[in-house]
């Protein structure tokens, strides 16, 4: 189930940024207001479509890339998994 896998990431990506890497406060906002976009479109009962979540989690992963590798992995296993169930 696809909704089980995200929200499976999204416990890694929070168990990772638990790790205080060394990211700037506006590092840690960004990906902190993402991960409740994420959570609120699980927690609607009929997905809808929002291309832009999807976006602003691939935006992340570019800006995490090369400094943080671990973070910039489990987002872009969140964008996969975004993508299977439509989002």
């Amino acid at each position: 189930m696809p909704a089980r896998e995200l929200q499976e990431q999204l416990n890694t990506l929070r168990e990772q940024l638990e790790q205080n890497p060394p990211l700037s406060e506006a590092e840690r906002e960004n990906l902190q207001e993402l991960m409740a976009q994420i959570e609120q479109e699980l927690n609607l009962e009929n997905t809808t479509q929002n291309p832009s979540l999807a976006d602003g989690v691939n935006l992340a992963v570019e800006r995490f890339e090369l400094e943080h590798p671990a973070i910039a992995g489990t987002l872009r296993n969140i964008v996969l998994t975004l993508g299977n169930i439509g989002i």
